[in-house]
């Protein structure tokens, strides 16, 4: 079997920053640790990066829902430290794909972003990735959407979330009755 493990947004703004997930800091570091016992059995690592400019539509200041948060190039942008190392020295290429780049629109699936669904599409089928390991942040936002939108996209795919690196703002409910579901 052909696994890819695709990391939605762990980032910053979304453990210690402007808006933090409960328990991100602790999955994320859990994360970092599974990674590295994982070496080997993901073909692919694929990390989305939440990645607005300054004045995109989902801030409240421009009329959204959520602070300002993950803007591109800053400290809160980027990605969890503790998992930098375990994605950069275990087998499998790491690729790192953007959303919500356009200030007039809300991308909380990775699918969302056009140029970032394509090159994912393209490492999906150059692989042959028969089972998408996901996790992330936050589980009830774009995890849920990243899953919601794979399963409709690739009926064909197997995917597993990794629930104990998917921490969520309520709790679980929302990603756990989508999995329930399915």
């Amino acid at each position: 079997m052909n696994k890819l493990l695709l990391i939605v947004d762990p980032q910053v703004d979304f453990i210690n920053g402007s808006l933090p997930v409960p328990g991100a800091e602790e999955a994320m570091d859990k994360l970092a640790g599974y990674i590295l016992a994982q070496d080997g059995t993901y073909r692919r690592k694929v990390v989305t990066l939440d990645w607005h400019p300054y004045r995109h539509i989902s801030f409240v200041e421009n009329g959204g829902e959520w602070p300002t948060h993950c803007v591109q190039y800053t400290h809160g942008a980027s990605i969890w430290s503790a998992l930098i190392a375990p994605l950069n020295t275990t087998a499998g290429e790491l690729t790192i794909l953007h959303k919500g780049t356009d200030p007039d629109t809300e991308e909380y699936s990775i699918f969302k972003n056009p140029e970032s669904a394509t090159k994912l599409k393209d490492i999906i089928a150059k692989h042959q990735i028969d089972q998408i390991d996901l996790c992330g942040l936050a589980g009830d936002i774009c995890v849920l959407n990243t899953l919601k939108d794979g399963l409709k996209l690739y009926p064909s795919l197997r995917f597993n979330v990794l629930c104990s690196y998917s921490p969520s703002l309520d709790g679980g409910e929302a990603l756990d009755n989508m999995i329930k579901s399915l």
